[in-house]
């Protein structure tokens, strides 16, 4: 059986690639390694997740403008998740993405999917985004 969600997008794109769904929320400035794209936050309980490659399920940021940086960073050394599922709109996350598109570091997609939707996206699911924002978990 395939879930289809439906999501508001904040930065268009299309992806693929298995769920990382954080158990809280987290800061990337001091909480993201922008040189291994770990989690670098000892204290998260997602302390040394992978983010490369996977679609990122956050149910809340904390903090620092400076995040936008570390996603900038992330995107340059293509260590970047494959998209960013946020729980609501986030500018930090998504300035972070459409500079390193201008910079021409590719871009991903940044989805809006309010907390109680992101349920239907367990950790390690395989899903894909569609440009129109669509998710699909097989």
């Amino acid at each position: 059986m395939t879930a289809v969600l439906d999501s508001k997008i904040q930065v268009e794109g299309e992806a693929r690639g298995r769920v990382l769904k954080l158990a809280k929320p987290i800061s990337f400035w001091g909480g993201v390694d922008p040189v291994t794209g770990r989690i670098s936050d000892p204290r998260h309980p997602n302390h040394q997740a992978e983010l490369k490659g996977r679609v990122l399920v956050l149910p809340g940021m904390i903090g620092s403008s400076s995040s936008s940086y570390i996603m900038l960073e992330l995107m340059a050394k293509r260590l970047a998740p494959a998209a960013l599922v946020v729980a609501e709109p986030d500018a930090i996350l998504g300035l972070g993405v459409v500079v390193a598109r201008e910079m021409n570091y590719g871009s991903i997609p940044v989805l809006v999917v309010p907390r109680e939707q992101q349920a239907a996206l367990a950790d390690g699911a395989e899903v894909t985004i569609g440009r129109d924002g669509t998710i699909r978990v097989a």
